[in-house]
Parts: structure tokens; sequence; C-alpha cells
């Protein structure tokens, strides 16, 4: 693979910028994120720029991009950290500490390449690195009508866990939680 998977650095937030507001322009946004192209290209740079910095740190956000000789950005994946009591992004916290994957798109002219699955690695390996909290599982949710990315999933090993929750915004809409656990070591 000719594509570098690293972290989001500080000061990377024209990129960030930029990537978003590609998956938020693609076609199957309504289906794959909470957020729109709209109110996301209207936001200021400072917005970006916190995003951004946020992820940097690598503390409670972590984000990743897939990161092509040219410099291109063909893709990204952001993992949370959610700890027991807190809300989580759909309500409903979390019972043990776990991360949460979010906001994974790969530019349509690298799908089916194995970007994806190289931006998930390194979200779990990340994951189960924690020390403090010790992540126990991974989540990530699912539109019900967003077959090609639930067949990934499933292929990466996550599996559903019977969670259903009404998708923000349009409550005739499902999101199925998937979830994996720490692997024994």
């Amino acid at each position: 693979m000719e594509h570098l998977i690293r972290t989001v650095r500080a000061g990377e937030w024209a990129k960030v910028k930029e990537l978003r507001l590609a998956a938020l322009a693609d076609p199957v946004a309504p289906i794959a994120f909470l957020d729109t192209y709209d109110r996301a290209v209207a936001q200021p740079d400072a917005y970006w720029k916190d995003r951004t910095d946020t992820a940097a740190q690598g503390k409670s956000v972590c984000g990743f991009v897939a990161e092509g000789p040219d410099g291109e950005w063909a893709g990204t994946v952001t993992v949370l950290v959610e700890l027991p009591g807190e809300d989580g992004v759909f309500g409903g916290g979390a019972t043990v500490p776990q991360t949460h994957i979010v906001g994974v798109f790969v530019r349509p002219e690298h799908r089916g390449t194995g970007l994806t699955q190289a931006l998930f690695g390194a979200a779990l390996d990340w994951s189960w690195a924690l020390s403090e909290p010790r992540a126990e599982r991974v989540r990530l949710y699912v539109h019900e009508a967003n077959a090609r990315a639930q067949a990934l999933y499933r292929k990466l090993g996550f599996e559903r866990t019977g969670v259903v929750v009404l998708m923000p915004g349009d409550s005739s809409a499902k999101e199925y939680e998937l979830a994996m656990a720490r692997p024994a070591c």
C-alpha cells in the first residue's frame, strides 16, 4: 500500500476541513454522517483548528488519515473515548470504558483498495493500546440502509449488539450498534 496511515497533526486543519467537506458532499453522506455539508462549510476556521488540535492530542479523541505519496488525504476515521456515566453520541452512555469509531470516509477513487481496513486497523490498535482508560470494547453505529458499510464492519469483526437507535434528525431511520470486544490476551 502506498498510503501512510497516521494520526492527524496539530495545524493540519485546512486538510481536515477539506476532507470532511468532501465526505459530507458524498452521495451517501445523509446515511453516513450526523452533520451536513451546509452546516460544516459555514463553520469558521477557529472551529476547524480546534477540532484538529483536539484530535491531534490523542486523549479523548484521535483522528487518523490515509496520506498518499503526493500528500493527498484519501481517507479518515476518528475514534472517541467513552467512559461510563457520560452520554454517548446517540445518548445512552457506556457501561464499560470503550471507544467509538465515527467519521469513516474514503474518497470514492480509493474505495475497495484496502484503505478502509488499514484505517480501522490503526483505530483498533490505538483503542486496544489505551491504558487509561483501558478500552473493553470498540463500537460504531451504522445506518440500516448502508448495506456496504454493514458488510465491511462485519468483515472486520464487528457484530450487532441488538441496540437500535433512531437516527438523530430522522426518526424514521434506524442505526444499528455494532461492537467488538477486547481481544483475549
